[in-house]
């Protein structure tokens, strides 16, 4: 399986057409939270039109995933905590969104929303805990699976996470003068030990000193992509297949290998994989 993550548009519409050129070389997409942008002279509502406009244009072309970041809160639950009501509703348009668990192609991909409060972050906790329960069950599930040829099989198991902040402590969450990270989210790391959790939120971590686009944290491994002006976004791109993980940017490009453990400095991506070169690739991927 093949996996794009991006995060922190902020409403910049290049960034969003990317995207959409890409949107077909990946069976998944992953947009980590803040489409919106508070600072815009253009009204949150106009955004999120606009928005969602994208998000069912990339859509028709692979399975979309995409979590709420601080930017997108336009409304409040009962106890008063910002959420992001707007995004809610891409769930009848086969879009993975806040507060859902989806298996693809063997793997359980659970998306989490920003937290306000203690009441939403209450919800998170209980949303993990349903769905480590399915993880359970699919890990159960996968000798079976291998006896009967299934070709998901080697996945069963796995599970993959989309929360917009980074774990605190980690150097993907380290903006250059202090961290910026969720303590929550490093507990329920140590508690349940997902495969990958895929972050944004911190613009700086990948660019300054001691930060980074990658980390990991027991068995699992976390990522952000950070943040600049200018297309093509900075982007990671996983195929599970091969094992690996790329991160691309202006600042430049930088590989890991899951098999292999972490080292730093992180290896600098010389040329790219074969991988993904195969087949046709949009011109935009292979320049970008």
């Amino acid at each position: 399986m093949r996996l794009l993550l991006v995060s922190d548009f902020h409403y910049a519409l290049p960034l969003f057409d990317w995207v959409l050129e890409v949107a077909g070389d990946f069976d998944v997409v992953v947009m980590a939270g803040d489409h919106l942008d508070l600072a815009s002279l253009v009204d949150g509502r106009a955004q999120a039109t606009v928005v969602k406009k994208y998000f069912e244009r990339i859509r028709a072309k692979t399975q979309l995933l995409i979590c709420s970041g601080n930017h997108d809160l336009d409304s409040r639950n009962e106890a008063g905590e910002k959420m992001a009501r707007w995004l809610l509703g891409r769930r009848n348009d086969g879009v993975l969104s806040d507060g859902e668990s989806k298996t693809i192609g063997g793997i359980l991909f659970t998306v989490c929303p920003w937290w306000d409060g203690p009441v939403s972050q209450g919800e998170i906790g209980r949303q993990l805990a349903e769905a480590a329960k399915l993880r359970q069950g699919a890990a159960q599930g996968q000798a079976k699976a291998g006896r009967q040829g299934d070709r998901h099989a080697e996945h069963q198991g796995r599970w993959i996470w989309i929360y917009h902040a980074p774990p605190s402590k980690s150097p993907i969450a380290w903006g250059g003068a202090r961290y910026f990270g969720d303590d929550a989210l490093r507990n329920w790391i140590g508690q349940y030990q997902p495969d990958i959790v895929m972050c944004g939120h911190v613009h700086e971590a990948p660019y300054v000193r001691s930060g980074s686009w990658v980390d990991r944290i027991g068995k699992t491994w976390v990522f952000n992509t950070g943040h600049y002006m200018g297309a093509p976004p900075a982007h990671v791109i996983i195929d599970t297949e091969a094992g690996e993980a790329v991160w691309r940017s202006a600042a430049g490009n930088q590989i890991i290998r899951f098999d292999e453990g972490l080292t730093r400095p992180v290896a600098t991506l010389t040329a790219l994989p074969d991988w993904l070169t195969d087949g046709d690739p949009s011109p935009a991927l292979v320049q970008g």
